[in-house]
C-alpha cells in the first residue's frame, strides 16, 4: 500500500468516527469501557435515581456458554449492593425482540452462582435495551417489564427486571436529554458535558482516535474490501472496451459475477458478446 492510498484509508476511518453515536455499541462500549462515574451518571437516570452508586464498569464482556449461544455484553455494570446491570444499545429492532432480553437475564443469571450457593443468592438484575427507535411504539420513555402473576396481578418478586428505554423520546426531562446525546454524533451538540467530554475525547483528541483503533477494524476491512472491488470493476471496464474478450470471460478473469459486468458494459455502452 502507498503512503497516499494509507492516507486515505486513514481519513475515511477518521470519518466514521466522527459519524459514531453512542447508539453505536461498539462506541458506546468504548466511551463507558472502565469509566464508573459515567456509568453511573447514565444509570441514575435511567433507572430514575441520585443515589446509585456504580463499583464497575465494563464494556464489550464475553459471557461463554460451552453448550449454547454465548453473548456479548455492550456494558456490564455492578452496583454497590451487589446488583448487576447489562446496558445494550440497540438500533435495529430485530437486535431487541422480547427474546433477547430473556436470554441475556437468563445468561447473566447462569454465570452468576457458584456450585452449591443457594439460589436465593442471586443478585437482583437489570437487562437494559436503549433502543434507537420506540419499539413498542407507546410514546413513553421507559417500558419496565417484570413477571405478575396472572390471576391476581401481584408482583412474581425474582428480582429480574428488563427496561426498555425509548430512544426516540424528547423533552426536557433528564432521560430525554440523554436520549438526544445518544442519538447525536457531534459532542459540541450534546446536553451533558460529562458525556460531551468523553466522546470528544475519542473523536478529536489524537490519543482518543488512536484508541478507536481496533475498534474500528471492522469498518477498516470494509473500506479494503470497497477498494478491491473498485479495482476489479476498474480493470473489467477496460478489458470491455478493449472488445477483445467475452463477458463471460471478462468476469472470470476480473473475478466479478456475471450480472456486474453486464452492468458496466451497459454503462460504457459497449457491444457484448
Amino acid at each position: 500500500m502507498t503512503k497516499k492510498e494509507k492516507k486515505r484509508r486513514e481519513n475515511l476511518l477518521r470519518e466514521k468516527i466522527q459519524k459514531f453515536r453512542l447508539l453505536d455499541d461498539e462506541f458506546m462500549s468504548k466511551v463507558f469501557e472502565d469509566d464508573i462515574d459515567l456509568t453511573q451518571f447514565m444509570l441514575n437516570i435511567v433507572m430514575q435515581r441520585n443515589d446509585l452508586t456504580v463499583l464497575e464498569a465494563k464494556g464489550q464482556v464475553q459471557i461463554k456458554n460451552l453448550l449454547g449461544r454465548s453473548v456479548k455484553l455492550d456494558i456490564k455494570a455492578t452496583d454497590k449492593d451487589g446488583k448487576l446491570y447489562n446496558i445494550e444499545v440497540q438500533r435495529d429492532n430485530d437486535g431487541a425482540c422480547p427474546e433477547r432480553a430473556r436470554y441475556h437475564s437468563a445468561i447473566l443469571d447462569a454465570n452468576t452462582l457458584l456450585p452449591k450457593q443457594n439460589f436465593t443468592e442471586l443478585p437482583e438484575t437489570y437487562i437494559i435495551f436503549i433502543t434507537e427507535h420506540d419499539y413498542f411504539k407507546g410514546g413513553l420513555p421507559f417500558y419496565h417489564i417484570d413477571r405478575t402473576i396472572k390471576e391476581n396481578g401481584m408482583t412474581f418478586c425474582d428480582r429480574s427486571h428488563i427496561i426498555y428505554v425509548n430512544g426516540k423520546y424528547r423533552d426536557d426531562s433528564d432521560i430525554g436529554k440523554l436520549m438526544h446525546d445518544f442519538c447525536c454524533a457531534n459532542p459540541d451538540e450534546m446536553k451533558y458535558k460529562l458525556l460531551a467530554e468523553k466522546t470528544r475525547y475519542y473523536k478529536k483528541d489524537e490519543e482518543g482516535v488512536k484508541k478507536m483503533s481496533p475498534v474500528i477494524v471492522e469498518y477498516a476491512q470494509e473500506i479494503a474490501a470497497e477498494e478491491k472491488a473498485a479495482q476489479a470493476e476498474e480493470f473489467a471496464m477496460k478489458l470491455l472496451e478493449d472488445g477483445i474478450y467475452s463477458i463471460p470471460k471478462i468476469a472470470e478473469i476480473s473475478n466479478l459475477p456475471e450480472t456486474k459486468v453486464k452492468e458496466l458494459a451497459a454503462k460504457l455502452q459497449v457491444a457484448t458478446r
